[in-house]
């Protein structure tokens, strides 16, 4: 066990996020195993409230980028406090986001705010926001150890992705996830991650 937690740990540890992907194709079969992944999430009431959207079409991406960086000239440009543009300055993050039609998969994570069943009758959901953010996790984690790479994208508001991807209106957007290889010129920020003790407190 002590060897598996520490194992699985230093893998984590080498997960980064980039913003440079390339183009180049990632097998479908994959994505779909990672997203079954997502789905062995706990939820609330085992209500399973995600929906995930995998889009590879070019057409759709580029939609997708479009809308995006309306959003996003809009946060930049006056909508954002300026204490989190100057958090995000050394990041070297801008309104405009080629990644979204150069990497070859978006995968729209969306959370359904209660359900319908066959005869259309409507049943609540129970801790949206906490189930889909850990299978969003998983997600992360799953895409990592396949050999991927991903960004997380949260460009705000998102309903732009209900009209494009025609989903209902029960179903709220979380989080746009980019997926990928690296571009071969991909560089990381030096990032230093909290210590234990800084993010744990053991009692007992």
């Amino acid at each position: 066990m002590r060897r598996r937690a520490r194992w699985f740990y230093e893998e984590m540890n080498r997960r980064r996020t980039v913003r440079d992907f390339s183009d180049e194709p990632v097998p479908l079969e994959v994505i779909k195993d990672c997203v079954r992944t997502a789905g062995t999430a706990p939820s609330g009431a085992h209500r399973q409230p995600w929906r995930f959207v995998v889009v590879g079409d070019p057409a759709v991406k580029h939609r997708i980028r479009a809308a995006a960086e309306r959003e996003e000239r809009e946060f930049y440009g006056g909508r954002a406090p300026e204490a989190w543009l100057e958090a995000l300055a050394s990041l070297g993050t801008d309104a405009n986001k080629p990644f979204l039609e150069t990497a070859p998969i978006l995968i729209a994570i969306f959370a359904e705010r209660y359900g319908e069943g066959p005869d259309g009758a409507r049943h609540d959901n129970y801790y949206v926001a906490e189930s889909v953010g850990i299978a969003t996790g998983l997600l992360i984690v799953a895409l990592h150890h396949a050999g991927l790479a991903c960004l997380t994208h949260t460009p705000s508001p998102m309903r732009f992705l209900n009209e494009i991807l025609e989903r209902p209106d029960r179903e709220r957007p979380f989080l746009l996830l980019v997926v990928g290889y690296p571009a071969a010129e991909a560089t990381v920020p030096v990032l230093a991650r909290k210590s234990l003790t800084e993010i744990a407190t053991f009692l007992g």
